[in-house]
């Protein structure tokens, strides 16, 4: 044990020495001044810098102490940089300086509140889910008669102490989740929320507990916290009056339920992540209104409550039924990585095969033909609701199957992968995937998706436009862009939207693309100084700095000189009619 805590030791401080000698003796800063942009490069001393590319000019002087160069105005003003000393010659760096737009945010607002209120929604939902868990829907009747024990009511009535009390574990509820969302946002802050939804490695740790909990509500082990957690906090709202010991009462809640409601609050604030700075808070907001009403509700009528259903066997049902959601669920987790980091290994026809055998599985258990250790006999038996609920997961299992051939397959299009990740296509003229499809002459990111010429580089896009005289559509996309996958299924992929689709360059550009630059891109914004490591950071800067957005999905139509062609943006809207008016041809 002593020796390799001597060797993690050993290996972290050569860590921190190779850390402390990466250098960067120039640092770079911009102003603009009328009609021109002063640049001025503080350079170390020891050190001379070496100017390898300024604009359009190339340069091969070297300067000692402070460099400074008037250039004449422009969007983005791109220097190419090494430095020396009397050992060593850093790396070529590129540092640029960017001038901001000033459009409007009228469309990244509307589409931002949509977002925002359909997380709400779903949070909404999944609190609904919640509550008829086996770990939620027990404690209802409890902390009811406690409630009514506690005011003193007569049976079958209520008194306002009871009222009250019923009003303020509801509150207390929505509190501590909200409070969860808001932390969320402290924590990351607003900038890091869309990387960490889009993160590789966030979304496998996702992928991997909600594998982990569906294996558990399957029966396979139990997942609970620490059960002195709740047994302390119990002892501590017994011991407390007022709103405190409500508010402990409903930490309590949240702990004892957490095997339940964990995958379900786990998979709202990562889907949450990548929307907004307010988007954690209002899915915990939907997510805890829903799950408090019950409480609160019942604890004003207690007679409904001899009209629930008890706990039974139905409980474990849908237990396993959520199991088999939460499986399909974690694909999702697994696809925004694979497409991200473009390993290719659940492109579409996997992607749509897996869930078309989940929800066939789930079709079968629901009709009795499979079952788990913990199911009782009653369980194997089919009653009406269970066979309605198999007709539709059947029903939905049938529907997916054409989507193994190319079917656009609407209903889950903010789920699978996209369409050029499909392999198996039979459709007439339907498009090559983008993965394999064959590069034209010099240009490296072109394909031809059933007669849309589509170019995933700014550069060679607009090169192509400018030799062919044909107009841009510039798309701001993204691999886990829940919208993106929507406006693809509802409207670009439509006839009537693709024949003036095809009159134009498409540019797609997309923003949590990990692919590794050649070079990382140092350059300067809102007053910080930011690299670029990822061809998605360079896109994302890119629609930062020019169209002062960062949602998406977002489309700009340009000519071949790279100038707006139609006055502002269009956002998320699924309104064909809209999109159409909106394109210029």
């Amino acid at each position: 044990m002593k020796k390799l805590m001597t060797i993690l030791f050993a290996v972290m401080a050569i860590a921190l020495t190779a850390q402390a000698q990466i250098v960067q003796p120039v640092k770079w800063v911009g102003a603009v001044e009328g009609d021109s942009v002063k640049l001025t490069a503080t350079i170390e001393k020891g050190w001379h810098l070496n100017i390898i590319e300024l604009g359009d000019g190339f340069y091969m002087d070297e300067y000692e102490g402070t460099f400074t160069e008037t250039v004449a105005k422009a969007d983005t003003i791109r220097v190419r940089y090494n430095a020396c000393d009397d050992k060593m010659c850093t790396a070529p760096e590129s540092w640029e300086f960017v001038i901001a737009s000033n459009e409007t945010k009228n469309e990244e607002t509307k589409a931002e509140g949509q977002s925002i209120w359909w997380i709400f929604v779903m949070g909404l939902l999944g609190g609904l889910l919640a509550i008829f868990t086996p770990c939620v829907w027990p404690i209802i009747p409890m902390t009811v008669s406690f409630f009514i024990k506690r005011g003193g009511a007569a049976k079958g009535t209520t008194n306002a102490t009871v009222v009250r009390d019923a009003i303020l574990y509801g509150l207390s509820i929505v509190i501590i989740y909200v409070g969860l969302g808001l932390l969320v946002t402290l924590v990351f802050g607003a900038s890091a929320l869309n990387a960490l939804s889009t993160n590789a490695v966030v979304n496998i740790i996702f992928f991997l507990i909600l594998v982990l909990f569906a294996a558990s509500f399957f029966g396979a082990f139990e997942i609970t916290l620490p059960s002195s957690w709740s047994t302390a906090l119990n002892s501590k709202s017994s011991n407390t009056t007022g709103f405190l010991s409500i508010l402990l009462m409903a930490f309590t809640l949240v702990i004892v339920s957490f095997s339940c409601t964990g995958p379900i609050i786990g998979t709202l604030l990562v889907e949450a992540a990548g929307k907004s700075l307010l988007a954690p808070a209002m899915g915990m907001l939907g997510f805890a209104i829903a799950l408090a009403l019950p409480f609160s509700l019942f604890a004003m009528f207690p007679s409904v409550l001899k009209k629930l259903p008890k706990s039974g066997g139905w409980m474990n049902t849908f237990k396993v039924t959520l199991a088999f959601l939460e499986l399909a669920l974690a694909l999702k987790f697994l696809s925004v990585a694979d497409l991200a980091y473009g390993w290719h290994i659940l492109d579409r026809e996997v992607f749509v095969s897996l869930w078309i055998v989940i929800f066939s599985l789930l079709g079968c258990y629901l009709l009795g033909l499979i079952s788990f250790p913990h199911d009782d006999d009653d369980q194997r038996k089919t009653s009406v609701p269970r066979l309605f609920l198999a007709i539709i997961s059947l029903s939905f299992a049938m529907y997916m199957v054409p989507g193994l051939w190319g079917a656009p397959l609407r209903a889950i299009s903010a789920f699978a992968p996209p369409m050029t990740t499909q392999d198996w296509v039979m459709t007439p003229g339907a498009a090559p995937v983008a993965h394999a499809a064959a590069t034209t002459g010099e240009y490296k990111t072109m394909t031809n998706h059933g007669g849309q010429i589509t170019f995933t580089d700014y550069d060679e896009g607009m090169a192509y436009a400018k030799e062919n005289g044909m107009p841009v559509f510039l798309d701001f996309n993204g691999f886990g862009c829940v919208n993106c996958r929507k406006m693809e299924a509802a409207v670009l992929s439509k006839p009537e939207v693709a024949e003036h689709m095809h009159k134009y360059v498409l540019i797609s550009l997309i923003v949590d693309d990990k692919t590794k630059l050649a070079e990382p891109i140092t350059l300067e914004e809102n007053g910080k100084t930011v690299t670029l490591k990822t061809i998605g950071d360079k896109w994302s800067h890119m629609q930062r700095a020019h169209y002062q957005s960062n949602a998406q999905p977002y489309y700009v139509q340009l000519d071949a000189d790279g100038n707006r062609i139609v006055e502002g943006s269009y956002a998320y809207d699924e309104d064909i009619q809209k999109f159409l008016e909106w394109l210029k041809y």
